[in-house]
């Protein structure tokens, strides 16, 4: 038998017998009949035509948020492992009530220490990120009650936030550039600010955003909100038109979203893209989810792979139209057991060094298909199966996710590539925490086709790469 023939013969077996070996690769099962199958939900058909251009690739998920668990400069138990993921921004709330850098002297003027804040901002630097500041909550010096009231004297308010930016911001202080302030945290929850009235967080944005343009001596920033518990139709058309109104600065629209399920945040995007068509200013803002999770309360599913997967599915449902997705949170706070079902993607150091779980890894997965290249349109996700990919390097690279809550839907994906250039591939494929194959494969006409049956909450990366280019 000729070379030529033989190889022939094995891309045929291999391209016949691919989709159930992938499959079976690490698993002890029967084979698979319907019996084993949810189908319900609309199933993914993925259909990707390189000859469409795309954008630069620009990943949305190495963004962190840190909750008020201590102001003991707990992040920096965080920083070796947080390297090791290189995370871009990391946010704190509790800056005021927390990290106490507002007082008043003898004299009854306003007086900044920002020894404890500066702790934090300095952890997040040696991790190689910059700090993402949540103006919250009212400093006691200046409140006029609690963390969660207005100040007694807004123009008290308005010098607070002037301060911080020139000392976090500012050319002769820390002079970190590109730092992103975000007018409090959780308004219609933490002290329940409506859009009206005394109590009114369109007042706390005005007094913030003048505070904001009247800092002097510092470098590019970035500001905005509100960083509502959930994305509100009223919060967002009162809000920018009120800025647009007041002529204040605002560069981001934020928010958080948290929901075990995949349709909520398709409903955020559907409406901002609805939104959009009565206000041209949100088009042109920055979208920030700034705290996102599968449930806001504790809960066991953070200690384990479940987490991880729907924080991979999340990622890959607003990817392209979220610029950034801050996953929360760092590290958990202290708790009577180490795992204690807590938000934090590493454990407390009360137990020693801090744990990396699961969804740690899920970005130490999702970094490998964030390689210089071109974003690709991929069409026909489903329900379940959510996908990303990018051109770049030595061929192409496709994240697919196949997320349900209840931990059934079993699917079997098709795929469809179109404009590749023919020739000899490798087809590598890696399943999250789990094992890898790999196969030459032929690539004919331009065109290449496969299923990839993939377990309920499962995460594969899929590449492509053309032999020539990796030999």
């Amino acid at each position: 038998m000729s070379r030529k023939i033989l190889r022939s013969f094995v891309y045929f077996f291999i391209f016949l017998f691919l989709p159930l070996s992938v499959f079976l690769v690490g698993q002890n099962t029967h084979f698979l009949n319907k019996a084993y199958l949810d189908i319900a939900g609309k199933e993914a058909n993925l259909v990707i035509d390189l000859s469409k251009k795309g954008e630069v690739f620009r990943e949305n998920w190495r963004y962190f948020s840190q909750g008020g668990e201590s102001s003991e400069g707990m992040l920096s138990h965080s920083i070796s492992s947080m390297k090791k993921i290189g995370p871009r921004y990391i946010r704190i709330d509790h800056v005021y009530d927390f990290y106490e850098p507002v007082a008043r002297n003898s004299e009854g003027r306003l007086v900044y220490n920002w020894q404890k804040l500066d702790l934090e901002i300095k952890a997040i630097r040696d991790m190689g990120a910059k700090p993402f500041i949540s103006l919250s909550y009212m400093p006691p010096a200046i409140s006029s009650g609690s963390e969660v009231d207005i100040p007694r004297n807004w123009a008290e308010w308005e010098d607070v936030v002037r301060a911080t930016i020139e000392h976090i911001s500012g050319k002769n202080e820390l002079a970190i550039e590109d730092v992103y302030y975000e007018v409090w945290n959780e308004p219609d929850l933490f002290g329940d600010f409506n859009l009206k009235g005394e109590k009114s967080y369109l007042n706390l944005y005005l007094y913030a955003s003048r505070g904001a343009q009247s800092a002097k001596n510092v470098l590019a920033f970035k500001f905005g909100g509100p960083a509502t518990t959930a994305l509100y139709k009223s919060w967002v058309y009162d809000l920018i038109s009120f800025v647009e109104r007041m002529g204040l600065r605002m560069d981001f629209y934020s928010w958080h979203r948290y929901s075990l399920y995949l349709r909520d945040y398709e409903s955020d995007l559907e409406n901002l893209s609805l939104w959009g068509n009565d206000l041209p200013r949100l088009r042109s803002l920055e979208l920030v989810v700034t705290e996102f999770g599968h449930t806001p309360k504790n809960d066991d599913g953070y200690d384990t792979y479940f987490s991880a997967v729907h924080t991979i599915a999340v990622i890959a449902e607003n990817f392209g139209r979220v610029d950034k997705m801050f996953t929360f949170e760092v590290i958990d706070g202290e708790g009577d057991k180490m795992h204690w079902g807590r938000w934090g993607i590493l454990t407390n150091p009360k137990w020693g060094v801090p744990e990396e779980k699961p969804r740690f890894k899920a970005f130490g997965f999702l970094n490998d298909i964030d390689v210089p290249g071109i974003a690709i349109d991929i069409t026909g996700e489903g329900d379940f199966v959510k996908a990303i990919g990018v051109l770049g390097g030595d061929g192409l690279t496709i994240l697919i996710v196949n997320y349900d809550p209840s931990g059934k839907h079993y699917e079997n994906v098709p795929i469809n590539v179109y404009g590749l250039p023919d020739g000899e591939y490798a087809y590598k494929l890696t399943e999250f925490l789990g094992k890898s194959v790999d196969f030459p494969i032929l690539i004919r006409d331009g065109k290449w086709s496969s299923k990839l049956l993939m377990r309920p909450n499962t995460a594969v990366i899929l590449k492509l790469l053309q032999q020539s280019l990796i030999d």
